[in-house]
């Protein structure tokens, strides 16, 4: 349930980003038609809270690993794709470096490009590795 989680996470997100919409109407809008258990609701919920309160942080982060691609530059949906596993590689210990880097190219490769996938992946693969350093 964790991977639809992260899919209403993402829609969120999107709809926050690119419509500028409310978090917490997005949210409810998405989850009416996106039904979770009560577990993954409130992973979602978390995912979309802390993602949004940690947006500066993790531009800067992600700007730092995205050779020449500063986050307002990229496909919308890929940036919150990479700020939403951003997020969950930095402050959700229960989730291992690997299952988010994995949840997010399957992530890209449902809603963006194949291409996408391989550049969320080797930038996610930087992060990782702690290279380089955050700013």
């Amino acid at each position: 349930m964790r991977r639809k989680a992260r899919e209403v996470a993402l829609k969120v997100l999107f709809q926050v980003d690119v419509g500028g919409a409310d978090p917490a109407e997005a949210l409810a809008q998405v989850l009416q038609r996106d039904k979770l258990p009560s577990a993954a609701e409130a992973f979602a919920r978390g995912l979309v809270e802390g993602t949004l309160r940690e947006l500066d942080s993790l531009d800067r982060t992600l700007a730092a690993r995205s050779r020449e691609w500063r986050p307002e530059r990229m496909a919308a949906v890929d940036r919150n794709i990479l700020r939403l596993a951003c997020y969950e590689m930095r402050h959700c210990p229960d989730v291992p470096p690997s299952v988010a880097i994995n949840e997010a190219v399957e992530l890209a490769k449902k809603y963006s490009t194949t291409e996408a996938a391989r550049f969320i992946n080797g930038v996610l693969g930087q992060l990782a590795r702690g290279k380089p350093q955050d700013s």
